[in-house]
């Protein structure tokens, strides 16, 4: 069962990954080695390394492997980089992030899903870099100083790029965010270079929306 579970996931990185463009390998073999199906409720365990986004608990979902990937390789995180994550969910896109040697401080407006989170992330040895917080993420860390992140990935759909996460990018950081209306978005990467924003569209996108007053309304 596991070696039938390990060809899955090395057949989701060459067919869904490489072969679609992504090239950092470092991403790649990050996804090689985190097992998906533990972010998944399990009735839906056996479908973890299709090409497609799955429903979670509290009406979220954990993103199609290819935009966890796409969204990771954009954000370019290095080891030791500060890392914002908005919308915890699952934790795997968090468990992606802290496996490529960044500190991962995610923040997730449900309970149930940080709790969820906590846990598998400590039973893959992952949790002494990602910090979990219950709070409405919509503006980014409420506790954040300026240029406080090397990055910022947002896993919800927001119709604009709130000023604050723009704020709380230090120089030379990545922000990568999807914004649009509630039922299609663009992946947009926002680099920061002292107080100016390059702004750079990365194709369509589908998300669940990102609540709160960075986002939309519940």
């Amino acid at each position: 069962m596991a070696d039938d579970v390990a060809r899955q996931r090395g057949r989701m990185v060459d067919e869904q990954l490489r072969r679609r463009g992504i090239r950092d390998e470092r991403v790649l073999a990050a996804m090689g080695a985190i097992p998906r199906e533990v972010f998944l409720p399990r009735p839906l365990r056996h479908r973890a390394y299709g090409d497609e986004a799955l429903g979670i608990d509290a009406g979220q979902s954990i993103s199609q492997p290819y935009m966890v990937a796409r969204m990771t390789e954009l954000l370019a995180v290095q080891p030791g980089d500060r890392v914002l994550e908005l919308g915890t969910g699952s934790g795997y896109q968090a468990a992606v992030l802290a496996t490529l040697g960044a500190t991962v401080t995610s923040l997730e407006r449900h309970a149930t899903l940080a709790e969820q989170a906590r846990q598998r992330l400590h039973d893959l040895g992952l949790d002494a870099n990602v910090s979990i917080r219950v709070t409405d993420g919509s503006l980014g860390d409420p506790y954040a100083a300026a240029r406080t992140y090397d990055g910022i990935i947002v896993t919800a759909a927001a119709p604009q790029i709130p000023a604050e996460l723009r704020d709380q990018l230090r120089d030379g950081g990545r922000l990568v965010i999807p914004v649009g209306t509630r039922d299609l978005q663009t992946l947009m990467l926002v680099m920061r270079h002292g107080n100016d924003w390059v702004e750079t569209p990365h194709g369509a996108c589908m998300f669940v929306p990102l609540v709160g007053p960075g986002g939309f309304p519940a």
